[in-house]
C-alpha cells in the first residue's frame, strides 16, 4: 500500500491513488490500536471523496473496538471543540479525526488527528507510528469491535463562540462573507441570528466540485470576488475562509487583502490589553511587527517552528494566550490552545466597534512600518543546497541568524526567512524591512535570483 501521503503534520494526498478508502480503513485501526482510544469523533469536509473516506475511517476505528461519534460535514476545529469539551454517555472524548483537503486541489483530500483535550498528532507525536504499524501489516478482523452514532455539537460550538464577545456591544457593520464552497457557511448561518450584522454572501453553499475554485484565498486569483463584492456594496470589511475553516482572511473596506501578519499584531494587542504581562507565540518568518506590538502591550514574546502542532505544543508548554502565524492560523488558550478561523473575525469585529477605528485604521500604520513580501514559493530540488547558498551569501553581512525554522537572517533595516515546506518540494520566502517599501522590494528580487537559479 502506498504510504506516501503521511506528512509532517497530518495525513494528505490524491484520492485514490495515494488516499483510499482502504487506507483509511487501516489508519483507523492503526490510530486506536497506537493509542487506545475508546471515544473518538470524526467529521469531514465538503469534498466529493470526504464522506466515502468518513465511512472506511469510521469502520476502522470501530474494528479496532472504539466507540465512533459522527458529527457529519462540519470544520476542523468543531472536531477540536467536541475532542476538548463534548463527552459521549458521560466519558470525555479521548480522539478525534477530521476527514479534509483543506486548501488543496479537488482531486486530493486529507486526514488530521488530535488525541485527548485535542493535542494534535504530528509525525514526532504518534503519525508515524500509525504509519508503521500499517507497513508491518495488520489483521483488521472481519467484525466489528466498537460502535457508531450520530450526533451533533454545532449548538455548543456555537455557544463557545459567542461566549468570546458581548454582542450586545457591536456595532451592525456590513460584512462581505466568502466561505468558497467550503464548511464555513455550517457555522456562520447558526451564528448569524446572534449578531446585529449585515452579511453580503459569496459562495455559501457547500459544493465539493468547487464551481467558483479552489477555497484558498491566499491564491491571488481567489481574493478578487470578495475584494469587488466589499468595494460594491460599500462593506466594513470582508472574510474569506479556507475549505475546512480553520483560517480567515481578512479585506478592508477597501477591498485590501490585508497580509495575516498583521492580524496577529492586531489580535495580540487587543488580548494584551486585558491580560498584560501573558506570552505570546509567533512563527519566525515574519515577526518584527508582532514582536513590538507584543512588547509594547506588555506581553512576552515566544517564537515557535511554523506549522500548527508545533505551535500547539509550545503554546501548551507556555500557557500562551495566543499564537499566531502568518498563514492566517491563529491559535487560543481558552479554545483549548486551537486554531480556529471563527474566533478572529469576531474577535475583530469587537475591536472595531468597541475602538471606532476601521480595519484600515488599525494596518495602515503597521504596513508602512514593516513592509513585507508576503510568503513567495520557489520549486527547490535540493531544499538544504539553497539554504547553504543563501547563508554563505549573506553571512559576513548578517547581525542575527537563527535556524529556528528554515534560515532567518537580520540585517537591522532589513530581514528575511526561507524555509523548506514540510509537504512538497518547494522554498517559502518572506522579507521585511524597517519602513522601505523599495528596500524590501530590492532585496525580494535579489533573494529570488539566489533561490531560482
Amino acid at each position: 500500500m502506498n504510504l506516501d501521503c503521511f506528512k509532517a503534520y497530518d495525513v494528505r494526498g490524491k484520492v485514490p491513488e495515494s488516499l483510499s478508502p482502504a487506507l483509511a480503513l487501516e489508519i483507523g485501526y492503526a490510530y486506536v490500536q497506537e493509542f487506545n482510544s475508546k471515544n473518538v469523533v470524526i467529521g469531514y469536509d465538503a469534498r466529493l471523496s470526504s464522506p466515502d473516506l468518513y465511512k472506511a475511517l469510521a469502520a476502522g476505528l470501530q474494528a479496532a473496538g472504539a466507540h465512533v461519534v459522527g458529527i457529519g460535514m462540519c470544520g476542523t476545529e468543531e472536531i477540536y471543540h467536541a475532542a476538548a469539551y463534548m463527552q459521549e454517555n458521560g466519558i470525555p472524548f479521548d480522539g478525534g479525526i477530521m476527514v479534509t483537503g483543506s486548501h488543496n486541489p479537488k482531486d486530493e483530500n486529507g486526514l488530521k488527528f488530535v488525541r485527548e483535550n485535542a493535542i494534535p498528532i504530528s509525525a514526532d507525536t504518534g503519525l508515524m507510528a500509525i504509519k508503521a504499524r500499517i507497513q508491518n501489516g495488520q489483521q483488521i478482523p472481519t467484525a466489528s469491535g466498537g460502535t457508531f452514532a450520530e450526533r451533533s455539537y454545532r449548538k455548543f460550538y456555537i455557544e463557545k463562540l459567542l461566549s468570546y464577545i458581548d454582542t450586545k456591544t457591536l456595532k451592525p457593520f456590513k460584512i462581505v462573507a466568502n466561505p468558497g464552497n467550503g464548511c464555513a457557511w455550517l457555522a456562520l448561518k447558526e451564528l448569524i441570528p446572534h449578531l446585529p450584522f449585515q452579511f453580503v454572501l459569496a459562495d455559501e453553499t457547500p459544493d465539493g466540485t468547487f464551481p467558483n475554485g479552489i477555497p484558498n484565498p491566499l491564491l491571488p486569483d481567489n481574493r478578487e470576488k470578495t475584494a469587488n463584492l466589499v468595494r460594491e456594496h460599500s462593506a466594513d470589511f470582508g472574510i474569506a475562509w479556507d475549505g475546512d475553516f480553520d483560517r480567515c482572511f481578512f479585506y478592508d473596506a477597501n477591498g485590501r487583502f490585508i497580509e495575516g501578519y498583521y492580524i496577529v499584531g492586531m489580535l495580540a494587542s487587543a488580548l494584551l490589553k486585558d491580560r498584560p504581562g501573558e506570552k505570546i507565540i509567533h512563527d519566525p518568518r515574519l515577526t518584527w511587527n508582532t514582536m513590538e506590538l507584543v512588547t509594547q502591550n506588555g506581553g512576552i514574546n515566544i517564537t515557535s517552528k511554523s506549522g500548527h502542532a508545533f505551535i500547539k505544543e509550545c503554546m501548551r508548554r507556555e500557557n500562551a494566550l495566543y499564537g499566531g502565524e502568518m498563514s492566517a492560523h491563529h491559535y487560543f488558550r481558552d479554545f483549548s490552545y486551537c486554531d480556529s478561523g471563527m474566533l478572529p473575525w469576531l474577535l475583530v469585529a469587537k475591536l472595531l466597534s468597541d475602538t471606532g477605528m476601521s480595519l484600515a485604521n488599525f494596518v495602515d500604520a503597521r504596513i508602512k512600518a514593516y513592509p513585507c513580501s508576503g510568503e513567495i514559493n520557489s520549486k527547490a530540488d535540493s531544499v538544504p543546497r539553497i539554504l547553504e547558498k543563501i547563508e554563505n551569501a549573506y553571512k559576513d553581512k548578517a547581525q542575527h541568524t537563527d535556524k529556528t525554522d528554515g534560515l532567518s537572517m537580520e540585517f537591522g533595516t532589513w530581514r528575511f526567512n526561507v524555509r523548506g515546506s514540510n509537504t512538497e518540494p518547494v522554498l517559502r520566502l518572506n522579507v521585511e524591512s524597517r519602513g522601505d517599501e523599495k528596500l524590501m522590494q530590492e532585496k525580494t528580487q535579489e533573494l529570488l535570483k539566489l533561490i531560482r537559479g
